[in-house]
């Protein structure tokens, strides 16, 4: 197996793969992102360098040393405005390429991923390593979705396209047939925590997450997880529809269990 460069933003799905790899007798070497990874979460023993967003020739540089083969970037990442980058001065240069219309999320993640590869690394999805992570078609809680949520999920999967087709986001709340918000640069918890003052009286509401249709499936694949979970629950709404095949499902056996514990329904479907 070829060494791989682990770029390690927050949340769990980074250990994940660490410890596949130590699993599978795999050599790794991992970039922290700093302001995006906790630096507490990682023993120091690991083999491990940080680095800003911006340090493009560092990360290189670094890579190189290590002989890393492939690249794998994992875990969330908020997006800092240009100015918050601080970039090296590889990291200017690169910046320098990308045109206004590329600064969309799906274009700028395809440059980046032409960038790592003129450096002669190639870059792999996280479902090239651990395609168990990926949502599968049908539903994991105890809890199923009530004929409404049904429509409701429907009509999510339907706007969460238009959306993702767009370049905006990938997921959509709807409730009684109503998209109560859709997804923006914030992120899906906080969605959800906006989306819990714009619910109406009568229960339901279904958080639908799915898959940009042109997206490069190497970067940026959607993440539920239990946080995901806490955060439906908190808002009272009453369940989770992923796109089967394209969602990964962080912290799995977590993840289901806790849904069955606060009544929370996930469901893997299907996009026609």
């Amino acid at each position: 197996m070829k060494k791989l460069g682990i770029i390690a933003g927050a949340g769990a799905l980074p250990h994940c793969l660490i410890e596949a790899c130590e699993r599978m007798h795999r050599d790794f070497y991992v970039l922290g992102l700093k302001g995006q990874a906790n630096p507490k979460e990682y023993d120091k023993a690991l083999p491990m360098s940080w680095i800003r967003l911006g340090s493009v020739g560092k990360a290189f540089r670094i890579f190189k040393k290590q002989k890393v083969q492939e690249v794998v970037f994992i875990g969330a990442v908020k997006r800092p405005s240009l100015i918050g980058l601080w970039p090296d001065f590889r990291g200017i240069k690169t910046l320098a390429k990308l045109s206004l219309k590329a600064l969309g999320d799906d274009g700028l993640l395809k440059f980046i991923v032409k960038e790592v590869e003129s450096e002669g690394m190639k870059v792999v999805g996280i479902d090239d390593i651990l395609p168990q992570l990926l949502a599968k078609k049908g539903v994991y809680t105890r809890l199923v979705p009530t004929p409404q949520d049904s429509v409701d999920i429907k009509r999510g999967m339907e706007v969460a396209h238009l959306l993702g087709k767009a370049d905006v986001g990938q997921s959509v709340i709807v409730q009684q047939g109503l998209v109560l918000s859709v997804e923006g640069i914030e992120g899906t918890d906080a969605l959800i925590r906006r989306s819990a003052d714009l619910k109406r009286r009568g229960g339901g509401g279904v958080l639908v997450k799915m898959c940009k249709p042109q997206q490069d499936r190497r970067m940026d694949l959607p993440t539920i997880g239990p946080q995901t979970v806490q955060s439906v629950k908190n808002a009272g709404f009453s369940g989770i529809a992923i796109q089967a095949g394209a969602v990964l499902i962080s912290q799995s056996e977590q993840t289901v269990k806790l849904a069955n514990q606060l009544g929370i329904f996930i469901i893997g479907v299907e996009s026609k």
